[in-house]
């Protein structure tokens, strides 16, 4: 019989186990192993069966267990320096506390950000937390983890989903089912944010029809993070509005925006809401974490027209002075973008936010107004660029990508002038290293070194890797091999279950895999850029590489399609099928309900890790991380951060049709079956062959060296910390110092003068831009020859208009050029004004050229605005250059 009501009972722990408690609310249990295996030790095999999660472990074991233990002094010494230990971990100064500058004199203007608030759709911190459905959450949880440990003020905002993602079964024809399991709050490692009286503290966003969205914030507390999650499902909401926090990234357009509008405004105001109850120092950079939370600058201009009474175009101003943006979408089609009816619906009139905020001003930050963008549709992406001054991709590969394809909102400027920078994700080592790689390295460092060399970086070679036997790393991956396959046998039998094989049916799982045959990882979400059957484009192929007498392969395969994906779906039911022939089955498998946990064994597990997306449609691709942290290999197309950091040393690269795979061959068919072709002859005739010469000892020596070359060089490239901390030093304090200034009182003591003037200043260079031409070039000093290291000087007469020489910078730029003329890797230099000007008021500026590379080249010349308050010289899209009635003059030069 159903139950009409469902609670949680929690258990009372006798006063000498109340810290328990306080670790068990504290997510730095998943990171950190000594407090792992004193949970374990309460009770191993609740433990095992609650998966690992202290919250259910407290309220599952035994009271006479816990009696037990509250005498058991060997016990209670081992709690209390746990708790001790988390104390100081807490407290205690770190990193960021380290390079702070003195509160006082020149340096307060530069002291790091009091506080970071960093919005997310979702957070992989923790299975036992499932708020995330692949890589972005689990970066923005290494984000927030990575932040604990350096000590970064961070304070995460996201949503509390009931459902979370889906969990993933197959059916016996191998075709995905997704099912949703209702999460209790009360069974989650969260807590109710309460106010002054004790009681739930919620936020409210006003929507159309007179309706309000209640949520009540509930909190993470990940190290010294706290991770804010807005859940809508309360008593204070009518049934839809209790719908929006139901799942992770689904239902149709208006329940999604409703989710967004959540994250972004409800967002801030649980921020402000916290801070004030708790005391965090208020946030001064807030960080966009993708396009679903943009809303948050929407709010923030709102506050600043409601309580601080400037304008719409100050308030955007000081909004994104202190915002920085990160796209993770190298495609448009990837990016939210919504009915433009659907925004006015819902921001116009009393809904959303109040006066101040007029409609049309909120539709054009969102506006598609490049030539192919459409003029119906509200762009997410757009939104979040127009309304932070830093913004970055998340590799080197993906910030030129980003800035190819946001070219549109800055007209008249190359793309690679777009200022989107790039900082390379990175991973969290303590989450995603195995602890016998963790023990190793404890082993050959000392402990003290090695958690300084992951959880600090800052370090460019990991030089001890160097001193480890052969054998120790060999044994090492062996064992982490053998605990794989241990793994998989385990869940395939449960897999195989699920799908209504009986017992008899079973007995070819207890031999599946082989713990001394090279083992690759394929485990990503399945949308079809990532291609999970390029393996299978010639089965009969693959199948002898798997079946081969001397040198096998064996395979692992997980991963999620969206639900709506019908076209993930197929192919995820065409690897099942292959995968499911008695012939091979023994090697290669396809593991269901892809997480953390399956993810971690995985990663720590296999020798390759393999990935074969569309280049270059892969932003990072993070998974090839967590494996190289664990000595694997990787063989990848060169797509995100191994574009960047492959070597030739650390794995392999697989070649792309003409070089760049998506944007290559034209025939689809023709590039995958080329692509397909050199994976099977790579792992054929390299990786095989390299993984099975041994020595007569049985080591395979030159395969270690590769592994020990990943290690040491790929290790501190790879982590969360040196990703958090790249953010802090080239992103959030110069948001913070151009985020101070904008705000200070001017002279009369009203707040966010600079704004104001910013604001007016922008206004004015916008309607007098029309006015500013170049009309004059010439150049002088050469003769008839052009040779490498003259300098001739360049002159230019330019009509300012209305605007004086202090609004603008006259610019020269020189580089080789194409065929077409186009100036590559052009260099710019600020040419001077000259102490005169002509009689109808236009300027002389001049300045030199040094010609320092030889072969076809050219210069332009070109005025931008200048403000010393601007992102970049790009930041206002308004650029002048000579037209083609300029008379340009070479003097001697022919």
């Amino acid at each position: 019989m159903k139950a009409i009501r469902r609670f949680t009972v929690r258990t009372v722990l006798p006063g000498p186990l109340q810290p328990l408690g306080e670790l068990a609310r504290n997510l730095r249990w998943s990171w950190h192993p000594e407090t792992r295996e004193l949970f374990q030790s309460v009770d191993p095999e609740v433990w095992e069966a609650t998966g690992g999660d202290p919250v259910r472990l407290l309220g599952a074991v035994p009271a006479e267990r816990l009696a037990d233990l509250a005498s058991d002094r060997r016990f209670l010494r081992r709690l209390g320096a746990a708790a001790e230990e988390l104390r100081d971990y807490l407290t205690g100064p770190r990193w960021y506390q380290t390079v702070q500058p003195a509160p006082d004199g020149d340096a307060a203007a530069d002291r790091l950000p009091d506080a970071i608030a960093y919005f997310s759709p979702e957070f992989g911190i923790t299975a036992a937390l499932p708020q995330y459905s692949g890589g972005l959450g689990i970066l923005a949880g290494d984000h927030l983890k990575a932040a604990s440990d350096l000590g970064v003020p961070v304070i995460g905002v996201g949503l509390l989903y009931r459902h979370g993602y889906f969990r993933q079964t197959l059916s016996r024809d191998g075709w995905q089912q997704e099912h949703y399991p209702v999460l209790d709050p009360n069974e989650l490692p969260v807590t109710v944010l309460r106010d002054e009286h004790g009681d739930p503290a919620t936020v409210v966003v006003d929507l159309p029809g007179d309706r309000r969205l209640h949520a009540r914030v509930r909190v993470a507390h990940v190290g010294r993070v706290p991770l804010l999650l807005l859940d809508s499902d309360i008593e204070e909401n009518g049934a839809t509005e209790r719908d929006v926090t139901d799942r992770l990234y689904g239902g149709g357009s208006e329940h999604r925006l409703l989710q967004e509008m959540l994250l972004g405004i409800g967002g801030v105001r649980a921020v402000r809401r916290y801070c004030a109850l708790t005391g965090h120092p208020e946030p001064e950079v807030f960080h966009t974490n993708e396009g679903h939370a943009g809303f948050l600058g929407l709010e923030r201009i709102r506050e600043l027209t409601e309580d601080r009474g400037l304008d719409f175009d100050a308030a955007l101003e000081a909004v994104r002075a202190g915002t920085v943006f990160t796209t993770h979408t190298p495609v448009p089609a990837g990016i939210d973008r919504f009915d433009r009816d659907l925004i006015a619906r819902h921001f116009g009139g009393d809904n959303a936010l109040a006066d101040g905020m007029p409609i049309e001003r909120v539709l054009e930050l969102g506006a598609e107004t490049w030539p192919d963008g459409s003029p119906q549709l509200f762009n997410m992406a757009a939104m979040g660029l127009r309304l932070a001054q830093r913004a970055n991709g998340v590799s080197r590969l993906h910030g030129s990508v980003s800035r190819q394809m946001f070219a549109g909102l800055w007209p008249g400027f190359d793309a690679a002038e777009v200022p989107i920078t790039s900082i390379t994700n990175g991973v969290h080592a303590p989450t995603w290293m195995a602890p016998e790689v963790g023990a190793l390295g404890a082993r050959e460092l000392g402990q003290q070194r090695l958690e300084d060399a992951m959880v600090v970086g800052g370090h460019t070679r990991w030089d001890a890797v160097d001193d480890i036997p052969a054998e120790t790393i060999w044994e090492l991956r062996r064992t982490l091999r053998g605990r794989l396959v241990e793994e998989v046998r385990r869940r395939l039998r449960e897999s195989w279950r699920q799908r209504g094989a009986g017992e008899a049916e079973l007995g070819w799982t207890d031999t599946a895999l082989d713990p001394d045959v090279l083992t690759i990882g394929f485990a990503r979400r399945v949308p079809s850029y990532k291609r999970l059957t390029l393996m299978l484009r010639n089965p009969r192929r693959l199948q002898r590489l798997l079946l081969h007498p001397e040198r096998p392969v064996q395979i692992v395969i997980a991963g999620k399609a969206h639900p709506a994906d019908e076209g993930g779906k197929r192919l995820i039911q065409e690897l099942v099928r292959f995968s499911d022939d008695p012939a091979v089955r023994h090697r290669i498998v396809f593991l269901p309900d892809y997480d953390m946990s399956l993810a971690q064994h995985l990663y720590w597990g296999c020798d390759v890790w393999l990935n074969n997306p569309l280049r270059p449609l892969e932003a990072c691709g993070t998974s090839g991380m967590k494996a190289a942290l664990n000595g694997a290999l990787n063989l990848s197309i060169l797509d995100g951060w191994w574009d960047e950091w492959y070597d030739g040393e650390n794995g392999w690269a697989i070649p792309t049709s003409q070089g760049v795979g998506a944007d290559g061959h034209p025939n689809t068919e023709y590039r995958d079956d080329v692509e397909a072709t050199a994976l099977y002859e790579l792992v054929e005739n390299q990786v095989t062959a390299r993984f099975y010469a041994r020595d007569p000892d049985g080591l395979p020596l030159r395969w270690i060296e590769m592994v020990r070359h990943t290690l040491a060089t790929l290790g501190p490239k790879v982590l969360a910390a040196r990703m958090v901390r790249e953010y802090v030093t080239e992103l959030y304090a110069p948001a913070a110092r151009t985020q101070r200034a904008l705000s200070a009182a001017g002279p009369d003591g009203d707040a966010y003068r600079a704004a104001v003037e910013l604001a007016a200043w922008k206004a004015r260079v916008r309607q007098a831009w029309p006015g500013v031409r170049v009309d004059h070039v010439e150049t002088t000093g050469l003769g008839s020859t052009a040779e490498l290291g003259s300098t001739l000087n360049v002159r230019v007469r330019v009509d300012l208009g209305e605007l004086g020489p202090g609004d603008v910078d006259v610019q020269v730029m020189a580089g080789r050029v194409d065929s077409a003329d186009r100036i590559t890797e052009a260099v710019t230099t600020s040419l001077k004004p000259a102490d005169r000007s002509d009689l109808e008021g236009r300027l002389l500026y001049e300045g030199p050229l040094t010609l320092d590379r030889t072969g076809a080249f050219g210069y332009t010349v070109r005025v931008l605005p200048s403000h010393p308050l601007l992102g970049s010289p790009t930041e206002l899209g308004l650029v002048a250059t000579p037209d083609d009635s300029v008379h340009v003059d070479d003097g001697d030069l022919r």
